[in-house]
């Protein structure tokens, strides 16, 4: 991590350079840029990455893109260059996407920056890809037999990002879960949980064995890979017990320690929270989990459905340093604890505990949680559900309105100062039958809300009806779907899928990524839809053939972030035999100009944030959209 300069772009909230151009050609200059479409402000963190620079063949040619990095003047312009020949008569001033016409499937390109940009003035020479598709291969781990004799292998799962050895270019951290992984509610034997690091050329740097003593699901393990100590590497933080063996052999506590009962929980022995480092996978500290388990009854059942949700991000709470925030429940009593890491040790920053702050506060939690400074101060606030903690672990506010399975957290209206949190919500009695709520994510004010009689499970919102200003919110499963913009009108009551959505073609609108779910294999095609806002419905654009979405009828894709190219979202699923991971990128044309999304700090810890629990898409801290 570095920081920027106070002048020229600035990448936090609020941030954007989003400018057009009209020509996407070799050998023709762009026009010249449009207006900003969303202010600059001070920011003082950015991951020192590379231009990501990427070229797909096509039928219309070789499409090349690249990054526009936060630390770049706003007046930072390109020359492309094929095979040590420059190719643009003037440099490009508008999007960083360039369509070579005249290029070949040989063709070896460099991009250089001109009007000084404060670093990569020049990228190393890179290859055109055969299709729009990079396959990293896996080491799939080895089956294995539980204790009640029942055989299982392994899938690939979720899959985060971080630049583990400083060199600019992401690695990716995946979590192999056995085919036995359960839901907490669930009784059974698990097989270990594993972590692998990757390059992108598929040469595995490390594995961590979480160990007998961690069991497999979706809400055991959350790990966050970033660079905590703002030294160039990013770590990787995670809860660990008794024979977790790190990327060198290490074991951590008792190796030969079982904890396991005989319905296959783990409700008794010590409980961690390891830092890892993201060059080896060595242990670095380990220090106790906070809160310790005590009485598994005490978080509201007897058998360890509810003591064992766990949920994790990554927050500016200082706005200057990343932390580290692990928690504890959210059914009944919430424990959520900050940590910082200074290379060497984990230290506390502070504990909010439901049961010394007041039982009002139990039961507000999500399967998911966001961090994003909804305060305005600089500082990153703890969206946990339904209440949000402020920076320094005091209650914010309360809304009361119960545990929920989404959360969308963003500047969904351009024309309302601040941000906005779109939930769903479980208890009709808790909510006062309130399916969803689109809320001001500074005070909890509810502006509006869709009626349901029901636990209403799914609910995204992004801006997919240029028609309308700002975002548009839905939500399945309540009294009767419903799409909603910005004011809380009803526009629809046919709704797109509320799994993920993405930025994929040229324009600024999002997309909605999802799949075609098979029951029987328990694979989903992945597909990607663009919303048809004049006929009411989603209308594919996009088909993942020979790939699997993750987390059975969730849809998700194993990571969907910022990745190469330009400002458009890489899509990551494994392949169906798990033995390599598919980064998708799109080859649509552009006309617009856009930071880097991972420069944007509430997207980039939504990146760090989206293995949580139940996957949610990352989304800017300002509006990007029609």
């Amino acid at each position: 991590m570095h920081p920027l300069p106070r002048t020229g772009l600035a990448v936090g909230l609020t941030t954007a350079l989003v400018t057009t151009s009209l020509a996407l050609a070799p050998a023709a200059e762009a026009a010249p840029p449009h207006a900003n479409l969303a202010p600059a402000t001070d920011t003082r963190w950015a991951e020192d990455l590379d231009r990501a620079p990427v070229a797909v063949r096509t039928d219309d040619g070789n499409v090349l893109s690249w990054r526009v990095l936060g630390s770049d003047r706003p007046g930072v312009m390109f020359h492309v260059y094929r095979d040590g020949e420059r190719i643009t008569r003037a440099p490009l001033r508008g999007a960083t996407s360039f369509v070579d016409a005249d290029g070949a499937p040989g063709s070896r390109y460099r991009v250089e920056a001109v009007g000084r940009p404060a670093a990569h003035p020049s990228t190393e020479e890179f290859g055109v890809w055969s299709q729009n598709h990079l396959d990293v291969p896996l080491d799939k781990p080895a089956g294995g037999v539980t204790p009640a004799g029942e055989s299982y292998d392994y899938r690939a799962n979720d899959a985060s990002v971080g630049d583990l050895d400083g060199d600019g270019q992401y690695e990716l951290v995946l979590k192999w879960e056995p085919r036995n992984a359960k839901d907490n509610s669930q009784a059974g034997y698990t097989g270990s949980t594993y972590l692998d690091a990757y390059e992108l050329a598929g040469t595995r740097l490390w594995r961590l064995d979480l160990g007998r003593n961690i069991r497999s699901g979706a809400h055991y393990t959350q790990f966050m890979v970033y660079d905590l100590d703002s030294d160039g590497d990013a770590e990787v933080t995670l809860k660990t017990a008794d024979g977790t063996v790190d990327g060198r052999g290490t074991v951590i506590g008792d190796a030969s320690a079982d904890h396991r009962e005989p319905d296959g929980y783990v409700l008794s022995g010590p409980e961690y929270l390891t830092v890892f480092d993201g060059r080896t996978g060595a242990a670095l500290d380990t220090v106790d989990y906070v809160p310790p388990r005590g009485s598994v009854a005490s978080w509201g059942d007897g058998y360890g459905n509810r003591v064992d949700r766990f949920l994790a991000t990554v927050a500016y709470l200082d706005g200057e340093h990343p932390s580290v925030v692990f928690s504890r429940g959210y059914y009944t009593r919430a424990v959520v604890a900050a940590w910082n890491f200074d290379g060497e040790d984990l230290t506390s920053r502070w504990v909010f505990d439901s049961d010394e702050v007041g039982k009002q506060y139990e039961g507000q939690g999500n399967h998911n949680l966001a961090s994003a400074d909804v305060d305005a101060d600089g500082r990153d606030e703890i969206v946990f559900g339904s209440m949000t903690l402020d920076d320094d672990g005091e209650l914010l506010y309360n809304t009361g309105l119960g545990h929920g399975d989404a959360l969308h957290v963003s500047d969904f209206d351009p024309a309302r100062p601040g941000l906005e949190v779109f939930a769903p919500h479980e208890s009709m009695s808790t909510s006062g039958n309130r399916g969803a709520t689109y809320r001001d994510a500074a005070t909890g004010e509810v502006l509006w809300s869709i009626p349901a009689v029901r636990d209403t499970g799914r609910a995204a919102m992004a801006d997919i009806d240029p028609t309308h200003e700002g975002a548009e919110g839905w939500a399945t499963g309540s009294e009767g779907p419903e799409l909603r913009n910005v004011s809380g009108e009803l526009l629809a009551t046919t709704v797109p899928a509320a799994n993920f959505v993405t930025w994929w073609d040229g324009d600024l609108l999002r997309e909605i990524a999802d799949h075609q779910y098979d029951s029987a294999s328990q694979l989903g095609t992945p597909t990607v839809s663009k919303w048809n806002w004049e006929a009411d419905r989603s209308e594919e654009v996009f088909r993942a053939e020979g790939t699997t979405t993750n987390n059975t009828t969730k849809g998700n894709p194993a990571l969907q972030a910022d990745l190469l190219g330009d400002w458009r979202e890489e899509l990551v699923y494994p392949i169906t035999d798990y033995t390599a991971l598919r980064i998708y990128t799109t080859t649509a044309p552009t006309e617009h100009k856009v930071t880097t999304l991972m420069h944007d700090r509430t997207y980039r810890l939504g990146v760090a944030t989206q293995n949580v629990a139940y996957n949610q898409p990352p989304h800017t801290g300002y509006h990007l959209g029609a």
